[in-house]
This record gives C-alpha cells, structure tokens and sequence, in this order.
C-alpha cells in the first residue's frame, strides 16, 4: 500500500498541531510509522487519502454500530440541517431524547446533556461531591474516564500514600482527592474506603473497559462495588461511554445486573456526533443546577444535529434488538477464528470478549486488570498492526484499546479478516523463531 499522502498530511500537521494530532493515540506513538488520513468512511470499510481501503475494527471508538454513513442517520440529520446548527435554546429533539435515553435504560431517572464523554464523567463526579458533600473519589489503574484533572492519577502506594499525577497541569491538591485501586480488586476498594472513613463521594467505574484492551469484571466485582457503596452512602457511577447502549440497550448494566446510581454516556448517544450525557437517581440529579446547587452548564449541550442523528441510532436499536445477536454473532466468528490461529501456531496470547467487543493481548497472562494487561508485548503488537494495516485491516494503534465491532461487516469481510490474521500471526511468527 502506498502512504506518501498521509505521510506529506502529517508532516504538515505536526508544524501546526501538538503531534501532528488532535487526540494522542491518533499519532500511532504506540506502534510506530505514520498515522493513516482517513478521507471518507461508509458501511464497514474506511478510505484514506492515497485511496486505500480498509476493513474497520475501531468504528470511532465504539458509536458506529451500525457502520458508517448509516442511510437513516444520514436523513435524521439533513432533515434538520435546513433549521440551523445551534440555538443554544431548549428544543423538542432533547426531550425525546431524555425520554428515550430514560426507557433504554432503567437506572437513569434524569439526565443531562452535554458535549463529550470526558465532560460527562467530570459533571457525574462533581454531583456525586455535590450530592455527599465529600472530597475523595475512588477509580481504577487502567479505567479511562476523559482527560479531566481528577482522573489522570496514578495509584499510591497503599491506602494511606496519595496519588500522583499522571499529566503536568494536575495539581497535587487534586490528586490528593483521588484514590486509585486495581480494577477486579474488590479488598484494595475496601482497604481505600476504610482508610478514608466518610471521604469517600462516588466510586467510577468502567464496567466493562475498553482502554487497557476489552477486560471483563470478574464474577462478584461490580455486585461488590454496589455492596460497599450502599453501605458507606457513596455514590456507584458506571462510565458506560463505550459501553452503553452497545453491549444491550441497557448498556452493561443490564448484562450484569447490577444497578448504579449515575451513569455517563456518549459517542453512541450521538450517532457519531460530538456528545455525552450523565444521568441517573433522580434525587442526585436534582443536586444539579438550576435545581440544585451544583453547577454544569454548556452552550451547545443538546446540539440539534447531535440530538437527530443520536435519537435515530438509539431508536434503531430500541426497535431492533436482533442487532445485538447479530454483533455477538459477528464477533464470535472473528474470536472463533483468531483462536484457531492461535492454537494451529502454538501461540498462547490471550483473547477477551464481550458482544461486540474484544483485544487479542500479546500475552500468555489471562488479562484481568492493568498490571496483567501491561505484560503484553507491545512490539509484537505494533508489527502485528501494521501487518494488519498492509492487509488491509485497521486496527486500534495501541495494544491498549478495544476493538468495537459493527453490523456491516460481512461474511467475506470476516474471512478477510481471519486469512490477514493468520497470515500476519504467521510472519510474526516466523520472525521472532
């Protein structure tokens, strides 16, 4: 394949544009070589600027489950495109939203817009502050909740030793009021909550995560969160950013049975337009300005195209649920596949999934948090997604993120994806003898 348009693009961005990149593992740091302009994208396959095709594995990062360019998302949004692209004013589309948003998914009693998933879960963590009147939140090593300061924190050392930032410009006073755990560690969250007795405002968690790869909860995880957090009066926020309305219409919430008290959303919730939405117990929610004392406002919180292009995706799910057995079915074929590989080449990395998510993890360790996720071979990995790419598959570019799996991917898109596998596998293989 030939990149010598992409290769000039990026040269000219990174004069201009911190790394060339307006989102960091856009800039392929994690594998090496030149990231890849897209031009245009439709069903399931991506185009870039010098004309090549490829099948796509990453759908932005989990919205477009329907694949690109999706016909009736498409009307939703040129019907209202002739009516102007922002108010900054209530409109009807909100409203149908919210309702639609609250029926999908049981736990939200009340919900508000906004413009990003980052923007969402910062909002749900100062809810919970302002609902609880405390300070100190708990996360997981791994768990990625946006770029806001209080979740770029790294884990202390132990119970009692405080975190330390992860990114300049956060400042100590901030980290002091974050405490980090193991994901799956459900002692390490009791050890935190009990060193700090009645500090404790929301645990967030990602139910599901998808960027340290796709890593489930263990059995009792997320029903021990809810056990501790009912007990101590701390606040349970899901972030289902990826997940919500992906995995079931009921997001992973519905999957494991286990409901929290807020829940941050986004990507899906705009078709692939820029938005998010946090919501949940109404008596929380009401904590919010203009109701209550917590302040979160946003011009174009609620955009009109946003809300038409969001509110035709969740409609298609919410009337065709067959959808999700279709996801499942799609992605179990590629697992399947990826795993006979694995076995006809005596390799031992580890593949994990759920519905329409999965990461094949250079690792013979069973991935279950952070730590077992970074014994990894990461330039096993970075060789195995540029084969990918030259065979026209297009990967995440990090071994650190999940892959989101779309409905218009096809049978012979499937056997692509499987012989390009194995042929990369292979040569990999062969290589590293």
């Amino acid at each position: 394949m030939n990149f010598s348009t992409s290769q000039s693009l990026f040269e000219r961005a990174k004069q201009l544009i911190p790394g060339g990149v307006n989102s960091p593992v856009r800039a392929f740091k994690s594998v090496g070589g030149t990231p890849v302009f897209i031009k245009r994208a439709e069903g399931a396959y991506l185009y870039d600027e010098d004309g090549n095709r490829y099948i796509e594995l990453i759908n932005s990062w989990g919205p477009m489950i329907l694949g690109h360019a999706h016909p009736k998302i498409q009307r939703a949004i040129a019907e209202v495109l002739p009516h102007s692209f922002s108010y900054g004013a209530p409109t009807r589309r909100e409203v149908e939203m919210a309702e639609l948003i609250c029926h999908m998914m049981p736990s939200v009693e009340k919900v508000r817009m906004v413009n990003s998933g980052t923007e969402a879960c910062m909002s749900a963590i100062r809810a919970a502050r302002g609902y609880t009147g405390r300070n100190k939140i708990i996360k997981f090593e791994g768990c990625y909740h946006g770029h806001a300061d209080s979740f770029l924190i790294s884990a202390g050392s132990g119970a009692y030793t405080m975190g330390s930032p992860d990114s300049l410009g956060v400042t100590q006073g901030v980290a002091n009021d974050t405490l980090t755990a193991p994901y799956n560690d459900l002692q390490a969250v009791q050890t935190l909550v009990d060193a700090n007795p009645q500090q404790i405002a929301c645990i967030i968690v990602e139910p599901v995560v998808g960027n340290m790869g796709c890593v489930l909860p263990q059995a009792g995880f997320l029903e021990g969160l809810r056990k501790i957090c009912d007990k101590e009066g701390i606040v349970l926020i899901f972030d289902e950013v990826m997940t919500g309305f992906r995995l079931a219409r009921g997001g992973a919430q519905e999957i494991f049975g286990v409901k929290p008290d807020l829940t941050t959303l986004g990507k899906i919730i705009g078709g692939g337009l820029p938005v998010g939405a946090y919501g949940g117990r109404k008596e929380i929610m009401d904590s919010i300005s203009p109701v209550g004392k917590v302040y979160q406002a946003g011009t174009l919180s609620g955009n009109p195209l946003a809300m038409a292009a969001g509110y035709a995706m969740l409609t298609e799910l919410n009337e065709n649920p067959q959808i999700y057995t279709q996801l499942a079915q799609i992605t179990q074929k590629i697992v399947h596949g990826i795993q006979q590989t694995l076995q006809k080449l005596s390799l031992n990395y580890t593949i994990n999934h759920i519905g329409s998510m999965y990461s094949l993890f250079f690792t013979d360790k069973q991935v279950i948090n952070f730590q077992t996720a970074k014994t990894s071979n990461t330039q096993l990995f970075g060789k195995y997604f540029h084969k990918m790419l030259q065979k026209g598959v297009y990967l995440a570019p990090s071994q650190f993120e999940s892959l989101f799996i779309s409905v218009a991917i096809s049978d012979s898109d499937i056997e692509h994806i499987l012989q390009a596998n194995e042929e990369s596998l292979r040569e990999i293989h062969q290589e590293n003898i």
